[in-house]
């Protein structure tokens, strides 16, 4: 995933439709990563439900794998930490837990939107 030959540049779009876990009843809701890739270096936003786009923070890719922060500003403010793996299938596997540890229930599959 890095240098120009080969490269599979994060340049797209990519959903998550998403299931709350039982403590937080609301149902379900949608996620929107969008990625640019330069290099090493990861930038973008992901929008949620309420349509506000948050950036992605110290984001890098290396190898076919990566990694950004998000700053959530509700409840008083929490970092998401975000690690994956880039798929060959334009698919990304990614795990996010809070700056505390907390696991946000295992790995999902973002798809690139068509």
């Amino acid at each position: 995933m890095h240098g120009s030959s080969g490269c599979h540049c994060l340049r797209r779009r990519y959903n998550r439709h998403l299931e709350r876990r039982n403590q937080r009843p609301n149902g379900s809701f949608a996620l929107t990563y969008s990625f640019k890739q330069e290099g090493d270096k990861l930038t973008g936003t992901v929008t949620g439900p309420q349509g506000d786009a948050l950036p992605l923070e110290d984001g890098k890719v290396e190898d076919g794998k990566l990694h950004f922060v998000v700053n959530i500003p509700m409840n008083g403010g929490m970092k998401v930490v975000n690690d994956g793996t880039i798929k060959a299938n334009d698919e990304i596997s990614l795990q996010a837990k809070s700056d505390a540890g907390e696991d946000f229930g295992g790995s999902i599959t973002l798809k690139k939107q068509k």
